[in-house]
């Protein structure tokens, strides 16, 4: 039996009990991120007492600093970061291409490296990196003028649909044909995919979602002034008093938004009498939610995306997917929300602050410790004056006698030390990784046990790397060519591989027919570069020696791979790769000649 269709307001309470009730709105997840960011920035933890030491340790900030460059490095430094696989013969042109403009469309037509630095530092200090991505249309107008047209000319321009005549001049000479000047407006429609970060506090999720795609709800929510509100839906009629309950939430001020402006006190949540007096300037939540609701009344639950600014619906559509991607570098099974980076070393920034804090008084004490004088026999304001040379007058002998201060024992030292070898094993990031440690290269250490020790700890580094390939960027690039496959029908002309190529995805294959994969080398560029070299001599000596194993194709691909592995990205100003090369026409036989 059919039920009866949602109505508006029914959809309007769903959301507002989804939002309050998701994770990520003012809840324990939002208070580790604004605590995870305080640490971040080395801000104090709230138990300093006034004239002590009040030194904070910059764990978290160190360990995320260090594991960012081999991030980017693994996914930034080439220029296929991902690649589609053919299954078959008929799909290897198709595979080759998606692969060079999808790779293409993230980092030309968006800013592939902020994209991927925001996403990476997002997700190591804050638990989840989310990134939205969308298709995009848009209206471009360009101003021609044309002069001295005739007639069959002009009838031939205004019949172009997307041609607007904006000044009309016809001039008549005497025995001439007439010929016209004008000025028109050319309005060109297109689209492109566009990928833009998702602060953490922006983004809420249901409680019970293990991934963004089988979530119940999703809720991307932003501050929008009225005017970007009108620009961004022009056939509702928005005005300040419609907007009703659209500014009810001001949480935005203070908790983990404002942790991120702390520390330069460069926040900008202030009031400007000036502009909050201009209604097109006055800001709005504006509450993107995609939620799975039976709003058609056919009893099965499908996807819609509901825009709503306090009580009012902006839009209300069926949708295909959640344009959202998110990655962890602490994946916990069957939940959405992993470990940051910072969960994992926050304690080991109190500890060491309040050691280094001790270390720091008793030396203050040891410098400048305290006295025992007898009352009325010292001058005080002598006392208290430190300066060298200084005299401190007393009125009877022994007035002024120090009071002893212990010295700290040496295990006070190595406890800073035990720390730091705690959070090498928690982080994978060492004193040899970083580059820190004089003593790792010397005569006494071996390459072997250098490499074994930078080895071990990299694997962290790595199984990160892995994990964010395998669960976000793989997943973005999938939707990007999604998006591409869906939207895109028209030829589009770009350079890949130093060639200009036409490109129209709606002739691609189904994206079935391929599958993304994201290489994470194993071992550093030198171990890289070795091993090529070895596999090039090899094959040269297959080849000299007759054996079919190893074609011409073979040699590019492993000269190819050489020279990135060198750090020189354009491989076609140093090699031809042989397919591209016509074949050669056959030699005129004796005969013939």
């Amino acid at each position: 039996m059919a039920k009866e269709q949602i109505t508006e307001d029914e959809l309007l309470a769903r959301i507002r009990d989804e939002i309050t009730d998701s994770l990520g709105y003012g809840d324990e997840i939002s208070k580790q991120r604004e605590t995870a960011m305080e640490y971040y920035y080395g801000q104090p933890f709230g138990n300093e007492v006034e004239g002590r030491s009040q030194f904070v340790d910059s764990t978290v900030q160190d360990t995320i600093e260090w594991i960012k460059p081999s991030l980017m490095r693994v996914f930034a430094s080439g220029d296929e970061m991902v690649k589609f696989s053919p299954h078959g013969p008929e799909d290897v042109k198709m595979a080759e291409q998606a692969t060079d403009y999808v790779n293409y469309v993230f980092t030309k037509d968006n800013p592939g490296w902020e994209i991927l630095y925001s996403w990476f530092t997002d997700a190591l200090l804050s638990k989840n990196g989310i990134v939205k991505v969308w298709w995009e249309e848009y209206e471009e107008e360009q101003r021609e003028e044309y002069h001295n047209l005739d007639e069959m000319a002009l009838t031939a321009l205004l019949s172009d649909e997307s041609v607007e005549v904006i000044e009309h001049t016809q001039v008549q000479e005497e025995g001439q044909p007439p010929y016209h000047d004008l000025v028109i407006k050319r309005k060109n429609y297109d689209g492109r995919v566009r990928i833009e970060n998702v602060p953490p506090s922006e983004f809420l999720i249901s409680r019970e979602a293990k991934t963004i795609q089988d979530a119940r709800f999703v809720c991307h929510r932003v501050l929008k002034t009225l005017s970007e509100l009108r620009e961004m839906y022009p056939d509702e009629s928005l005005e300040v008093e419609d907007l009703t309950g659209g500014d009810e939430d001001m949480g935005h001020l203070f908790g983990e938004s404002q942790a991120r402006y702390d520390f330069d006190d460069s926040n900008s949540f202030g009031f400007n009498d000036n502009v909050a007096s201009e209604d097109a300037l006055k800001e709005y939540w504006l509450h993107e939610s995609y939620l799975k609701t039976d709003y058609d009344g056919d009893g099965i639950a499908e996807l819609r995306k509901v825009c709503t600014v306090g009580s009012n619906v902006l839009a209300n559509d069926a949708i295909d997917s959640v344009p959202f991607v998110s990655i962890t570098p602490v994946k916990i099974p069957h939940k959405f929300f992993g470990l940051s980076m910072a969960d994992l070393v926050m304690d080991l920034q109190l500890i060491k602050s309040t050691l280094m804090r001790n270390l720091m008084d008793n030396m203050y004490n040891q410098n400048f410790g305290r006295y025992a004088v007898l009352e009325g026999q010292a001058n005080l304001d002598d006392l208290l004056t430190q300066r060298p040379g200084g005299v401190v007058r007393v009125k009877s002998p022994n007035a002024v006698t120090p009071l002893a201060t212990p010295t700290l024992e040496p295990y006070s030292f190595q406890m800073l030390e035990y720390l730091d070898s705690v959070r090498e094993s928690r982080a994978g990031v060492s004193k040899m990784s970083q580059g820190m440690n004089d003593n790792a290269l010397t005569s006494h250490t071996t390459a072997t046990a250098v490499n074994a020790v930078m080895t071990a700890a990299q694997s962290r580094v790595e199984l990160i790397a892995r994990n964010f390939a395998e669960t976000g960027v793989k997943d973005l690039m999938g939707a990007i060519y999604e998006l591409l496959l869906k939207y895109q029908d028209r030829e589009r002309v770009v350079m890949l591989r130093n060639n200009w190529i036409p490109v129209r995805p709606d002739s691609w294959d189904d994206k079935y027919d391929c599958t993304v994969s994201v290489a994470l080398g194993s071992g550093n560029k030198d171990q890289q570069m070795m091993h090529l070299s070895q596999m090039l001599s090899f094959a040269g000596e297959s080849m000299k020696g007759g054996l079919p194993i190893v074609s011409v194709q073979n040699m590019y691909n492993l000269g190819a791979a050489l020279v990135k592995a060198m750090g020189f990205q354009n491989v076609d100003d140093y090699l031809t790769n042989p397919a591209t090369i016509p074949p050669q026409p056959p030699q005129p036989s004796p005969e013939q000649q």
